[in-house]
């Protein structure tokens, strides 16, 4: 079966997208509950000292993943996947709201427990809306470059695509995010340091996973036979069907 050239052909089911959206969606909710929190410093040659967001170890994947989705299957097939994991992260922001404020049971454990949830979990909203409105407008523009860049190179030369994507898509959250989730939390100067080296962390990490990149996108085209070209794609960011 050859490979699909453009997008006018019938939808078809794939094998792998569901894993794919799936994975997608536990490294959105691990980086932003686990990582996200926590400011993190390393000594560095020449640098000296770096402070950074500890989810950005771990967030860039998520981008990693929306590359693979665009290239391989096309910009609303990515636009499906950034829904899901929303819809994640509402549902964690929901619970964690219910579980931080119902009263514990009594004892010294419960009341340590509570102390410890409140303080990991009681900024979760603001992480929430932060990752929300960040995520949303920064893995999207990061699909809309990649698929209008595959067009304009024919489908070649695909690390422009990839970094180029996500050096945009990555300024555009990187520049909301922290701001957002942690404006008057932390210092701002301490907010506008880590913005920084989270946006140049992240896109370098997107340049070192290169040749990772290359080969899942040649193991799910060969796989899937489908290599999509967004030609006739509607990029209206609130529709979720395909």
């Amino acid at each position: 079966m050859p490979l699909t050239a453009n997008a006018a052909h019938a939808p078809r089911k794939h094998r792998y997208y569901d894993l794919l959206v799936a994975a997608f969606v536990t490294v959105l909710l691990c980086s932003n509950l686990i990582g996200a929190g926590k400011a993190a410093q390393i000594e560095l040659p020449y640098l000296g000292t770096v402070v950074f967001g500890a989810g950005v170890l771990f967030f860039p994947i998520s981008y990693l993943f929306g590359d693979i989705l665009t290239e391989v299957y096309g910009y609303a097939h990515d636009r499906r996947a950034v829904w899901c994991g929303f819809a994640a992260l509402l549902f964690a922001a929901i619970m964690s709201l219910i579980v931080v404020n119902l009263p514990p049971a009594p004892g010294q454990y419960n009341s340590h427990l509570q102390e410890g949830l409140e303080s990991v979990f009681g900024n979760t909203w603001r992480i929430i809306a932060g990752s929300i409105i960040a995520f949303w407008s920064g893995s999207l523009t990061n699909s809309f470059v990649l698929a209008k860049m595959k067009i304009l190179t024919n489908g070649k030369y695909l690390w422009t695509r990839t970094i180029g994507s996500t050096a945009v898509g990555e300024l555009v959250d990187s520049s909301l995010f922290y701001f957002l989730a942690f404006y008057a939390i932390w210092p701002t100067q301490q907010i506008i340091s880590v913005a920084i080296t989270q946006y140049f962390l992240k896109t370098g990490w997107e340049v070192l996973a290169t040749p990772l990149t290359y080969r899942i996108v040649g193991f799910l085209k060969r796989k899937e036979h489908e290599d999509y070209f967004d030609r006739r794609t509607n990029f209206n960011p609130f529709k979720v069907k395909v």
